[in-house]
């Protein structure tokens, strides 16, 4: 399985950025997403989970209503849409995917998943 991260950039606060997640490989039919991000000297923490049939999500409290996770499973896909945006925001943001999840379960811990991507940067100036 291999995870591909896209859609990183330099932003100005208040904008938006979309990243994508392409998953390829042999998933299985019931894999969870998970988005993180780490900056330097922190410990990286979830941003956002989607359970496999994507019904179930979370969201880190400080993004709550700016961010989205969805997914396309017909294109493998998991998406993150990042609104209003704030320097704090800014880190590496990794997507990572899990196999066999239960329906309606999401992980927020990152030693629950199975496979990573490399990373993508985002930044917000101020």
């Amino acid at each position: 399985v291999q995870l591909q991260a896209s859609g990183g950039g330099l932003v100005q606060t208040g904008g938006s950025l979309r990243l994508s997640c392409l998953v390829s490989g042999r998933t299985g039919s019931r894999f969870c997403m998970g988005w993180f991000r780490q900056v330097p000297g922190k410990e990286r923490e979830c941003v956002s989970a989607i359970d496999w049939s994507g019904d179930s999500t979370y969201y880190l409290d400080s993004v709550k209503g700016r961010f989205t996770v969805s997914r396309n499973s017909a294109k493998n896909t998991f998406y993150l849409q990042m609104n209003s945006l704030k320097p704090e925001d800014t880190a590496v943001y990794y997507c990572a995917s899990k196999s066999a999840c239960w329906v309606g379960t999401y992980y927020t811990q990152p030693s629950a998943y199975n496979y990573w991507g490399q990373g993508t940067l985002v930044t917000v100036s101020s």
